[in-house]
């Protein structure tokens, strides 16, 4: 298969935008340590480091991706990574743990920007039949960021100092943005018209159910706060459901989630990145606080289960069109699921690294192997009209899935160790590993739901490529 000039830019550049995305999430977990510190802070403030950054990623995608469709996917997306790398430097010049969380908000509000308009412009970029192969290329892009978060934060961590975690990021966005600008085409919606009271809606909704479920632990599921966002999140989202199911011009048509390819993929991924994220945001912290690695070790030793993510994606997209996203997605998460039962059971104090080796490996290839399959599942079944909303919803689900799967093991962790010693840090971590199994198996359940590929799409999405004239920029 051969691309054109302009498929290759734009699966390139999505690519590494997406990876510097998912690099300051990663290069944070060896570096939670050295901050926590540092800086002085509590276990809560710890998590709202990573949840600040969650929080206004997911609630602001949907936004992002109807402010795309109708003022330019492209622009947005320039938008977003300018937002971004401002708000790395901030981070940079955070002076105590309150300015960090304020300024990780601000960086999850420019990648609500920049990660559900790569999938836009990269679907838009591409024919149906070719997503599937396109989606495991920049899944394999994105990867990197996987192996090299970890061991980019730990070596950063310990050779400079953890501030320059986030300087990291401007040299990406200086090149990206003139690229972005130059190399990718200007798309928009079918529809331009802003739905706002839609935009409310899922905004609130959004910060509601969020906002519940990281405060949780520190309020108490059944406190007043908790309870009260809750309710609202859910009765907005209700709100939202009944105003898009009624109005000509939804920003989320509901019919989207009457395909099992769409509504299967998207809850696979809301599980599958609330496990991972989960147990990564646990596993750094049990190399370092349970066996007493340092940072740039840790970094090391996480290298295989991110080596496998950055290298199976592309070989899965290969062939998702011949096998189709369902196996892929089940035994990805099954065998990721198992992985972390394994280590649950086997985490003591001064554990041996290699007795968990197996294990890393094997749930970084179910990751690798579920991811790009329920990307594909969802953006394959997309009509152009509705490929931005789609990725909106898409990403926006992915990222509740990441508050909710730390939330989930944090409040695990919480109830039954703490970091005053490596005995009770391990105490709390295998339960909180397990709850990260249990949300991993979910996802697989998930998965059973997309339905197989017929024969005859199989065929179609093996056949030549039309011919195709490159658009300019």
């Amino acid at each position: 298969m051969s691309w054109t000039s302009a498929q290759r830019w734009a699966i390139g550049i999505t690519g590494v935008a997406a990876a510097m995305v998912g690099l300051d999430a990663l290069v944070v977990s060896t570096a939670l340590s050295t901050i926590r510190l540092d800086l002085g802070a509590s276990v809560e403030q710890l998590e709202w480091t990573v949840n600040a950054y969650t929080l206004s990623f997911a609630v602001l995608m949907m936004t992002a991706s109807a402010l795309g469709d109708r003022y330019g996917r492209r622009a947005m997306f320039v938008a977003g990574l300018s937002i971004f790398a401002a708000a790395s430097a901030g981070c940079a010049l955070a002076p105590d743990v309150g300015w960090l969380i304020a300024g990780r908000a601000v960086q999850g509000a420019g990648a609500a920007a920049v990660m559900p308009l790569t999938l836009a412009l990269l679907s838009a970029a591409v024919p149906p039949h070719q997503r599937p192969k396109a989606l495991g290329i920049y899944a394999a892009l994105t990867g990197v960021s996987v192996p090299l978060g970890p061991l980019l934060g730990g070596a950063v961590v310990e050779g400079i100092s953890w501030p320059w975690i986030f300087w990291l990021n401007l040299p990406f966005a200086i090149v990206l943005i003139p690229l972005a600008r130059t190399r990718i085409t200007e798309g928009y919606g079918e529809d331009t018209v802003l739905d706002l009271p839609g935009l409310f809606l899922v905004t609130g909704a959004a910060f509601g159910l969020v906002w519940g479920v990281v405060r949780g632990n520190a309020a108490g599921w059944g406190s007043a706060e908790v309870l009260t966002s809750l309710a609202a999140g859910a009765t907005l989202a209700v709100g939202f459901v009944v105003r898009e199911r009624s109005t000509a011009r939804p920003m989320l048509p509901m019919r989207l989630f009457r395909g099992r390819a769409f509504s299967g993929g998207s809850a696979a991924m809301f599980f599958l990145w609330g496990s991972a994220l989960g147990a990564l945001f646990f596993m750094a912290q049990f190399l370092q606080t349970g066996l007493g690695f340092g940072p740039l070790a840790t970094g090391l030793r996480l290298m295989p289960w991110g080596g496998v993510v950055m290298i199976v994606p592309r070989l899965v997209g290969a062939h998702i069109p011949r096998v189709g996203e369902r196996p892929f997605i089940a035994a990805g998460m099954c065998l990721h699921g198992a992985a972390l039962a394994w280590i649950a059971l086997i985490a003591e104090p001064g554990l041996d690294y290699w007795k968990m080796l197996t294990p890393l490996l094997l749930s970084g290839l179910g990751v690798a192997m579920a991811s790009p399959a329920a990307q594909s599942s969802v953006f394959s079944a997309a009509a152009p009209r509705d490929i931005g909303r789609s990725a909106g919803a898409f990403s926006t689900l992915r990222q509740l899935g990441g508050a909710f799967g730390v939330a989930v093991l944090v409040a695990v962790f919480a109830g039954a160790g703490s970091y005053a010693s490596a005995t009770t840090f391990v105490n709390g971590f295998a339960p909180a590993l397990g709850s990260g199994a249990g949300l991993a198996f979910a996802a697989a359940v998930a998965g059973l739901t997309v339905p197989k590929r017929r024969r005859e799409a199989a065929a179609a999405a093996q056949a030549p490529a039309p011919s195709t004239v490159e658009a300019p920029a």
